[in-house]
């Protein structure tokens, strides 16, 4: 019988460790189903309906561990590029900071325009008082023609 040469204190091959656990399997499996033939009818049936319902389990979370990682096929006239999995949590980071960094921009571009109107109001404001005419001369129509006529040459 021909057996793998390994060097001591490295792993044996992947497809030797293959056969031995389809070994291991095989004899598990005989001793299981020796061991089931004495059971009463009422457990046997039991662990039949389990065994059903776990099989049934196991290709459902198959199809749906398929469906997630199954590589999608994207073709654009005659061209084809494959995109493999879902995407990585840096790749979501990555594509959600152009969003974060205009927000953020928006934000600050709301701010300075909300500044500039105080400090707007606030020299109005502060022109007034320091003005000598009483604020009701600016509500005044014929001021307004007043200031126009004063500008004029």
């Amino acid at each position: 019988m021909n057996h793998p040469i390994t060097l001591s204190g490295t792993p044996p091959a992947p497809m030797h460790l293959e056969l031995l656990e389809g070994q291991v399997a095989l004899r598990m499996t005989a001793a299981l189903s020796h061991g089931a033939q004495s059971l009463p009818h009422d457990i046997s049936e039991r662990l039949r309906f389990s065994r059903e319902r776990a099989l049934e389990l196991a290709v459902q979370q198959r199809r749906v561990a398929a469906a997630a990682t199954a590589p999608q096929v994207v073709s654009v006239s005659g061209r084809s590029a494959v995109l493999g999995g879902p995407p990585s949590i840096w790749l979501r980071l990555a594509s959600a900071l152009p969003l974060v960094a205009l927000v953020g921009g928006l934000v600050l571009i709301q701010n300075h325009h909300d500044l500039e109107q105080i400090h707007a109001a606030a020299e109005i404001d502060s022109a007034l008082l320091a003005d000598e005419l009483p604020p009701a001369a600016y509500r005044d129509p014929g001021f307004s023609e007043f200031l126009h006529a004063g500008d004029a040459p």
